[in-house]
């Protein structure tokens, strides 16, 4: 219990402020995620920190923080573990920690900006906010910023006022971050509902959370059926689906194998390891489904770095062998435009990628499995898109 007339300590400080957002309507979808994990005032800590689970607060720090900025900071570090930034941007991490921090940061932060007009809370002198990033997710501010320190720029950004507990989120057991992972899930809908019902809204980014997420794995296994069914004789016993809603029953195609497929992956520098690693293994499945003839894999960026080529007997070691290069631009153009020069005749081509290619998607000449990472905005005109969420891998 608060005592009128003494000095908070910086625990009563920080559940203070903790229950003055709780109270605030327009943070109620963000109550239970306020609740998930423990919240510390520690002496070691130069600022604040998440794990995107549990989050510390360094007591100098706080000491120094007028009570809007507390707050600022509290809902900084809860946006953190709302967003998974944590796992979902690991693979930023591996590439650049400073500017992976950064990254998240600048995203966070003009959210909570634009959301306190009324200064409820203010953000500290040392956070990151920048116009030109509005509207971005953190991949797309990642990529400006690390092109812009391989250009000699970009050192008047500032260095943010909180840590992130990369190393500590990897260190959670299996079984804790699926029950961190059910929590969250769990707190969003609970909030949304309750927003709902007292009328005040639900946060756009949260409904956004709450789309129900496709089983990529499951997309690209039917897609890679469905379209290499090969034709070597006819069957019955499961009816051609191209004619059935006509009320008109043919035979389908099958095929003991198909004759070759094409995985491209978009090595630009925002698609990590690990997210290549799965997809590559998920495709290595579904050709041991489909049994290709052969598969051609080829890493690009501007133009093709790499051009593997793997006969069916090969297949066994396709992952463990396959040699990712690249590392500049970003020009998907240059994918077809090799098929098409080296007469790669493909039934199918997978493109492994962020997204964000511009203006053009390319011109293809067999049908297209768009696997997209961390960018649901990106709406390829031809072919089939699946959407995938890097925590998710």
């Amino acid at each position: 219990m608060l005592t009128l007339g003494k000095e908070l300590t910086i625990e009563q400080r920080l559940s203070k402020a903790v229950v003055d957002i709780m109270g605030n309507g327009k943070y109620v979808a963000l109550a239970g995620i306020l609740m998930i994990g423990d919240r510390t005032v520690e002496d070691d800590v130069p600022t604040a920190c998440t794990d995107g689970r549990d989050e510390m607060y360094g007591r100098e720090f706080v000491s120094k923080l007028s009570d809007p900025e507390l707050r600022f900071v509290i809902l900084h570090e809860n946006y953190h573990k709302l967003y998974r930034h944590l796992t979902t941007w690991k693979h930023l991490y591996e590439q650049d920690p400073h500017l992976a921090n950064m990254s998240c940061d600048y995203v966070i932060n003009q959210k909570i900006v634009d959301d306190n007009k009324d200064n409820f809370a203010t953000m500290p002198d040392m956070g990151l906010l920048d116009e030109q990033f509005r509207g971005m997710d953190s991949a797309q501010v990642f990529n400006i910023l690390k092109q812009e320190q391989e250009q000699g720029g970009g050192q008047g950004h500032g260095q943010g006022f909180d840590e992130h507990d990369w190393e500590g989120a990897q260190e959670l057991s299996d079984a804790e971050q699926r029950d961190l992972a059910r929590d969250i899930d769990e707190a969003i809908r609970q909030g949304a509902l309750i927003a709902g019902k007292l009328g005040t809204g639900v946060d756009r980014n949260i409904v956004d959370l709450l789309k129900p997420q496709v089983d990529w794995r499951e997309v690209m296994r039917e897609f890679i059926s469905a379209t290499c069914s090969g034709n070597d004789y006819s069957t019955w016993k499961r009816p051609n689906r191209r004619f059935v809603s006509a009320g008109i029953y043919m035979p389908s195609g099958i095929s003991e194998s198909v004759e070759g497929v094409v995985v491209a992956g978009d090595m630009s520098g925002s698609i990590g390891q690990r997210e290549q690693s799965v997809i590559l293994t998920e495709a290595k499945q579904m050709f041991d489904t489909v049994h290709p003839n052969w598969v051609r894999m080829l890493y690009w960026d501007t133009r093709v770095c790499s051009d593997e080529k793997y006969e069916q007997h090969e297949l066994d070691d396709f992952v463990r062998s396959t040699k990712p290069k690249g590392g500049g631009g970003t020009d998907v153009e240059c994918v077809p435009k090799y098929m098409t020069d080296n007469n790669i005749k493909a039934q199918a081509a997978i493109i492994i990628t962020d997204g964000y290619l511009g203006r053009s998607w390319g011109n293809w000449d067999c049908p297209v499995l768009w696997v997209i990472i961390d960018n649901e905005r990106a709406k390829p005109p031809t072919g089939v898109a699946v959407h995938v969420k890097a925590g998710d891998l």
